[in-house]
């Protein structure tokens, strides 16, 4: 079925803390949809069950965190054979558990930075990070670079009771970051927030942290830390997208730090710029999402 034929629900909203950045990448969406004559409903997921509309095709996914990328929403439109965008259930679930996902990552040989389960009896001295096991957009993530840091760290880290934390080795160096859209990896992007590290605030502030899209670096470079990212999302199973994001240190070495299922889709998210300098529009993007989804729910079905 071409995307122009269907009916589609986009699921925005939420409840985990990621929920504003969530209904503004589904309002992104749908207008994009929409622009070209696409059949679009939006959906507001305030709860856990989401009921899609009745006639739907496919539903595209712009859910973030808890309930959007953790692979439950995904076995729930499984059980129904509901058609919906990004990666199935399996792929969601092991990406958003980032210990898990270290596993697979680095039994596929995928560098990635030390780490393990944090308990309050860690005795790692900085500088490290503290991080949720299960969250997105760098929320209840702490950099503790100093001794002074730690208890402060630690007693934030107690309040954060889903999924655990984890302990991970502090890269100093280039944050990067490249989306993955099929099999295509798209053009690296350098971050660089203006204050602190690329936390909650820097990602969704306007002109709170600097974009470089390519990054200014040799191609040589930039080739191989998107060969990096492909093997990286193969390793958790991942299709149709994602965004992978890597620090590259002192010495010119790259460390995965996670793969994102379902990257935000909003006026500042990084998969629609990085598409943009493959010269790949917000629209189109949208569109090759929807076939490159239907496809695989479909099993290789042609759009």
């Amino acid at each position: 079925m071409k995307p122009e034929k269907m009916k589609v629900s986009v699921l925005a909203g939420g409840v985990s803390g990621e929920r504003e950045v969530s209904l503004r990448s589904g309002v992104a969406v749908a207008k994009a949809l929409r622009s070209i004559g696409v059949k679009v409903l939006e959906v507001d997921v305030k709860e856990k069950g989401v009921k899609v509309p009745q006639g739907t095709d496919i539903c595209f996914l712009a859910l973030h965190g808890t309930y959007g990328e953790d692979g439950e929403v995904q076995r729930e439109l499984e059980a129904v054979g509901m058609p919906f965008t990004g990666s199935g259930s399996e792929a969601s679930a092991l990406a958003f558990d980032k210990l898990k996902a270290r596993d697979a990552m680095l039994a596929a040989g995928v560098p990635m930075a030390e780490s393990q389960e944090w308990t309050p009896t860690c005795d790692w001295k900085p500088p490290y990070v503290l991080k949720p096991v299960a969250s997105g957009s760098s929320l209840g993530t702490f950099l503790v670079r100093t001794e002074d840091e730690v208890k402060k760290a630690v007693k934030e880290a107690k309040k954060w009771k889903e999924g655990g934390m984890m302990i991970e080795r502090l890269i100093e160096g280039a944050e990067m970051t490249v989306g993955i859209l099929g099999e295509q990896a798209l053009p690296v992007i350098e971050v660089r927030p203006g204050k602190g590290f690329y936390d909650y605030k820097n990602k969704y502030t306007s002109g709170a942290t600097q974009y470089l899209c390519p990054a200014p670096i040799p191609k040589e470079k930039a080739q191989e830390l998107q060969a990096l990212a492909l093997k990286a999302h193969r390793a958790i199973g991942c299709e149709v997208l994602s965004r992978v994001d890597l620090m590259v240190d002192a010495e010119g070495k790259p460390h995965v730090l996670e793969v994102n299922t379902l990257p935000g889709m909003t006026d500042l998210s990084l998969l629609p710029k990085a598409g943009r300098a493959a010269g790949i529009d917000f629209t189109t993007q949208c569109l090759r999402i929807l076939e490159l989804s239907w496809a695989r729910c479909h099993k290789g079905a042609k759009v």
